[in-house]
């Protein structure tokens, strides 16, 4: 072959391989930037239900269904609350028993699949408590909320994170309503009910923010005079973004931040890896992904700065996440000892630090905020 046709069958060649190795990245940033509110997330296996009887359900044995404490069991029409695992039933060596608390609609039969997720309930009805729908004005247009509402002017608005909805918030709406707490929990972009973003992916908190700055505007125009923010996994940046950013900032008394994504980069890997996302694609996943998103990270460093911190923070977070590391909420209370509480909680997956522990996990919140009612 003469050297100019091998020249360029060599470009044509690395053109090919370039625009293979783009477009595996685009794909593989899809498993974080178009993850859909409400879908199972990476490490949420699908379980065969065995057997049923009064008071408890057999399952696939695997380390998701022996996870100590509560969880929502979710499937196609049927969503039960199942409680910790009864080391003490009988069962085989592939199965294991968890207590059935009940069953919230449909019915769980032998052979269903169903998955485990943190959230207990599937809508406000379920709390039996007073609530009402409302309607935050977002700036890309009304955004569905729930508010449930209390004798306190020290609001707490709640913010779901990434694969679920506004229904995981409510495991502690009835623990804050019972400190008398009024309770906003609004939807963001790209929720049912809400705007989609204009690019329609989501941003990881990064766009999304701003809608819970429009929260809390909400929130003042209604009479709170200060505010918590209180959020999960994506949502726990979006709280830190606010507090940071937000025209009503000095009105941000305190952050309850739970499984806290805290390094943007580090969590979109381990999204598309779980996703199964080969791990030669991983930096193409991110960089596909900033080139998509123009999302640097940069507003999320300067959010979480030690030094940049205003307010007491409660971090509650685990070794067993595995979206979200640990070590950076670690990094973060022991540079402002001053200001965050780091309760640490083990055996739980991301977004699910309440689950392993209620008791344990409302004792600790209930510490935090009474200084800040």
């Amino acid at each position: 072959m003469r050297p100019a046709k091998a020249t360029a069958a060599a470009v044509t060649t690395l053109i090919g391989v370039g625009a293979a190795a783009l477009a595996a990245g685009r794909y593989a940033s899809d498993a974080a930037l178009k993850a859909p509110p409400g879908r199972p997330l990476p490490g949420d296996p699908r379980l065969t239900v065995h057997a049923t009887a009064p008071g408890r359900v057999t399952l696939t044995r695997c380390l998701a269904s022996l996870r100590p404490g509560s969880y929502g069991l979710e499937g196609p029409g049927v969503h039960a609350v199942v409680g910790p695992v009864l080391d003490d039933a009988p069962h085989t060596a592939d199965t294991v028993v968890r207590r059935l608390d009940r069953v919230v609609h449909g019915a769980l039969e032998p052979g269903g699949r169903v998955r485990l997720t943190p959230a207990l309930h599937t809508g406000p009805d379920d709390l039996g408590l007073p609530h009402r729908d409302a309607e935050v004005q977002g700036e890309l247009g009304p955004l569905p909320a729930w508010f449930f509402p209390a004798v306190r002017r020290t609001w707490v608005i709640t913010v779901h994170g990434l694969g679920a909805t506004r229904a995981h918030p409510l495991n502690v709406t009835g623990f804050l309503h019972g400190l008398q707490l009024p309770v906003l929990d609004p939807a963001h972009r790209g929720d049912p009910g809400a705007p989609r973003s204009p690019d329609g992916l989501g941003h990881l908190g990064d766009s999304e923010w701003r809608d819970l700055d429009a929260a809390i505007r909400h929130a003042v125009r209604e009479g709170a005079e200060r505010v918590v923010l209180y959020g999960w996994s994506t949502g726990a940046t979006m709280a830190l973004l606010a507090a940071a950013d937000s025209g009503l900032r000095d009105r941000v008394a305190g952050l309850v931040l739970d499984s806290p994504v805290l390094s943007w980069e580090t969590t979109l890997r381990a999204v598309a890896a779980a996703r199964r996302t080969p791990a030669p694609l991983l930096p193409l996943a991110v960089r596909a992904a900033q080139g998509r998103t123009g999302h640097r990270g940069d507003r999320l460093r300067a959010a979480t700065d030690p030094a940049a911190l205003r307010v007491p923070t409660l971090v509650l977070h685990g070794p067993d996440d595995g979206l979200a590391p640990w070590g950076p909420s670690r990094e973060l209370a022991a540079r402002r000892p001053d200001l965050v509480t780091l309760h640490t909680v083990h055996g739980a997956p991301h977004a699910a630090m309440w689950n392993a522990g209620p008791a344990a996990y409302e004792e600790v919140l209930r510490r935090f905020l009474t200084p800040l009612m």
